[in-house]
């Protein structure tokens, strides 16, 4: 793969911790990533199913972050082969929420690690469900240990979630990590949503800390009329003979024809 040389590195993302805030967009589809691109979004999240040749061409010089699927891959062996995998399709770190013991190997073999503290979705059982952590001094406290967690195991950033804006500022100030902020403060380094809030089509609850910006809903529920329009009228095309019509047909020579269907009487 031909590297290069205007995305941010990791160096170049460590460096801006308390410089300026980065924003940071999570996509699935390769039009959103190449409008992330255009747009100059500094830093991309795309989960390793979506990750592939097509879509780090979308992405442009966006830095990418590669979502390790947690309950999918397993044992260590699985994370680091699925990271090592990322990497070499021109990720430029790998997300993982997996234990401080996979986060410490994955990073001893050289592949950057971001970690989740906060609120982590596949772990939200033990804090309470989809809300605020660190609302409470002792909330506050396991956020920091898992910061504290994550420096000891290697990693360079985590996310931090859904947790009180002067929590993240005091969290911010005592780490060398760099912090992609969702919905926890400015204290963070990186501003993170996800293009569905940003574009107006969240299925279900839309989170408290979304922006919309477009409603792209109201475009995608315009488009399934449409296409239940155009499937209607093709139905009844079928059902009247109106489809297919001549332009739509191959033709044959009649000579070509006549021999063909002698042919077939020849051999019946």
């Amino acid at each position: 793969m031909e590297l290069n040389r205007s995305r941010m590195t990791v160096a170049d993302v460590r460096a801006l911790k308390g410089v300026r805030q980065m924003s940071m967009v999570y996509v699935q589809k390769l039009e959103e990533a190449a409008a992330c691109a255009a747009a100059g979004i500094d830093v991309l999240s795309i989960e390793q199913q979506f990750w592939n040749t097509d879509m780090r061409e979308a992405a442009g010089d966006c830095f990418v972050q590669v979502g390790l699927n947690y309950g999918r891959l397993a044992t260590t062996d699985d994370y680091l082969r699925a990271g090592h995998d990322a990497m070499l399709l021109g990720g430029d770190c790998c997300y993982c929420a997996a234990s401080p013991e996979v986060i410490t190997r994955l990073s001893a073999e050289g592949i950057p690690i971001v970690g989740h503290v906060g609120l982590i979705p596949s772990r939200r059982t033990w804090t309470g469900g989809f809300k605020a952590v660190g609302r409470t001094l002792e909330s506050a406290q396991l956020v920091m240990e898992q910061i504290r967690s994550l420096e000891r195991s290697g990693a360079f950033a985590a996310e931090i979630e859904v947790v009180p804006a002067a929590v993240t500022q005091a969290i911010a100030e005592r780490t060398s990590l760099v912090l992609f902020s969702m919905g926890a403060g400015t204290g963070g380094d990186a501003q993170y949503l996800f293009a569905e809030d940003i574009l107006g089509y969240t299925p279900g609850h839309q989170p408290r800390h979304a922006k919309v910006y477009r409603d792209f809903r109201a475009e995608y529920d315009r488009l399934q009329r449409e296409r239940v329009a155009a499937f209607s009228e093709f139905r009844a095309d079928v059902a009247s003979g109106a489809y297919p019509e001549e332009r739509h047909l191959v033709g044959v020579d009649d000579e070509v024809l006549g021999a063909f269907i002698q042919s077939l009487n020849d051999h019946s």
